[in-house]
């Protein structure tokens, strides 16, 4: 197993299976992944197993481990026993997708003890930015929906650069070079590498979108399941 460096005090580690809300790692403790209602981040779906994976929490590091699931548990399309969770890594488990992140200053800390929790606090007034590979599109906004935020979100992607715009975390407006509204919005969770950026509080324009991030990330989900995504 690689050596790779403890997540800093500093940030949260993170747990993202939208249209679920995220939930956050604790430093220290147990975390189970599976079907049964005892896990605590629930799997509900019949190619997962009761209990399927753990991750070890331990002074900021984060290990995977298979509990013998019956269909296995994958990190970014190769199986394993146990790997160590590296910011952007994408955990399969039955057939759900969850995405480990790191989410850097920029954002208050819980304080409660519990050993995963939704994240509910809001972002704070500074820009939050990051790399699209360790925090991805639906990632961002699905924190931004959490934190009520307002403001602009910028994609900077080769695949699709553009502009999404918030108010009190719902999408009313997004454009790229070829759309605009909820198909340029669509397009931007599509993004896999680049840079994002939210700067809070920016002009807003005249809304073009009427939906919650859940939908636009389930619309996003659809595309990408039917093959519409090049």
């Amino acid at each position: 197993m690689a050596d790779v460096s403890s997540v800093p005090n500093d940030s949260t580690a993170m747990l993202f299976a939208p249209p679920q809300p995220p939930v956050q790692l604790p430093r220290e403790g147990l975390v189970v992944l599976g079907r049964s209602r005892e896990c605590e981040v629930r799997l509900p779906d019949v190619d997962t197993s009761r209990r399927h994976a753990k991750i070890v929490c331990d002074g900021g590091r984060f290990v995977l481990y298979d509990l013998a699931s019956t269909n296995g548990t994958f990190v970014n399309g190769e199986r394993i026993e146990q790997h160590e969770l590296r910011p952007g890594d994408r955990l399969q488990i039955g057939a759900n997708t969850v995405t480990f992140c790191q989410v850097s200053s920029g954002l208050d800390q819980p304080d409660d003890g519990a050993q995963t929790m939704l994240f509910e606090r809001s972002l704070g007034g500074e820009v939050f930015r990051g790399d699209l590979a360790e925090i991805p599109p639906f990632a961002v906004l699905q924190l931004l929906e959490l934190g009520h935020k307002t403001g602009l979100l910028r994609i900077d992607s080769d695949a699709a650069p553009g502009k999404l715009w918030l108010r009190a975390g719902d999408p009313i407006h997004a454009e790229t070079k070829h759309q605009v509204g909820f198909d340029a919005a669509v397009a931007l969770v599509h993004a896999t590498a680049g840079r994002f950026a939210f700067e809070p509080n920016a002009a807003l324009p005249e809304p073009t979108i009427e939906a919650s991030v859940t939908h636009l990330l389930l619309e996003a989900s659809r595309q990408l399941d039917e093959g519409q995504v090049g």
